[in-house]
């Protein structure tokens, strides 16, 4: 990969123009905006900053950081997000880890579709997030319902420590409980709302995914076994047990996998409305409620 740092200072300006043509040159999407977040990162501000000076000048240390962060883009393929440690959603910080999916805006329609169901938001809704990675979803929901409180669970301890923080860092931790568990396992009681993005991707796929994804999400948060549904049977049975009467679930699916997941869902005795599609019009979750 070409070098963007030299002996003399660079301008903000013209390391992004540079970098742009790196990552469009590596076949990489959005590389004027990748180029702008990591040159905006090197600088120490934020990304909007560079838009009204972009004659801020890059020194030594920033190119240095500059070129350490491009490699790791172009030779890598590492995603932004991970190069940065943090990812936004629903207009939220998240810090990610090696242990948790980078969650992406497409998920955003779980909250969003989760929200229309509580029609009172001052209620003291209790939630559920099967399988919680970073917590975006269990938190986002929380930052829009000051009355509700809300646990989430992981199979992987690495996972809850980092959702842990990130309830932390945005003034959730006492509404919100992490805790390493297998599904519902060693939980009490009812809840009013349930939402879940499970591993869904059929294992032989994940190496044919984009790098960004196969190399740097766990794999176990995306592989859902070999039709990818594993994770859909093992939740299916467990999701009326812990419903209120008027309660729901909200689960993210893949591609072409809304019959199917709906088919284990009736079988357990849920009721299953049409998907709600993202905003690219792709089926992106369902809603499951006691039968």
């Amino acid at each position: 990969m070409a070098t963007v740092s030299d002996s003399k200072p660079e301008s903000a300006g013209s390391a992004i123009a540079r970098l742009t043509q790196i990552f469009a040159n590596a076949g990489i999407d959005n590389a004027p905006l990748d180029a702008r977040l990591i040159t905006a990162a090197a600088l120490g501000v934020a990304p909007d900053n560079l838009r009204l000076h972009p004659d801020a000048q890059l020194d030594g240390a920033a190119l240095s950081t500059l070129d350490h962060m491009a490699q790791q883009r172009t030779t890598a393929r590492m995603p932004v997000s991970r190069i940065l440690g943090r990812r936004e959603f629903w207009s939220l910080d998240f810090s990610l880890s090696p242990a948790t999916l980078d969650p992406r805006p497409d998920s955003e329609t779980l909250v969003e579709t989760a929200l229309g169901l509580l029609a009172d938001r001052d209620q003291p809704w209790r939630l559920l997030d099967l399988g919680a990675g970073t917590g975006c979803l269990l938190l986002a929901l929380l930052s829009e319902l000051p009355g509700a409180t809300g646990v989430g669970v992981d199979i992987d301890a690495g996972a809850i420590e980092t959702a842990s923080s990130n309830a932390a860092a945005l003034g959730l931790q006492d509404r919100s409980a992490f805790r390493v568990a297998d599904w519902t396992a060693g939980l009490d009681g009812r809840f009013d709302l349930i939402v879940s993005n499970p591993p869904y991707i059929p294992g032989a796929e994940i190496d044919t995914l984009a790098p960004e994804v196969a190399r740097h999400d766990p794999r176990g948060a995306l592989d859902g076994g070999a039709d990818g549904l594993d994770a859909y049977r093992a939740i299916a049975p467990l999701l009326a047990p812990r419903l209120s009467l008027n309660g729901s679930a909200v689960l993210e699916i893949g591609a072409g996998q809304a019959a199917a997941v709906a088919s284990l869902m009736n079988k357990a005795d849920l009721l299953v409305d049409p998907p709600v599609a993202d905003l690219a019009g792709r089926d992106r979750c369902l809603v499951c409620r006691p039968g």
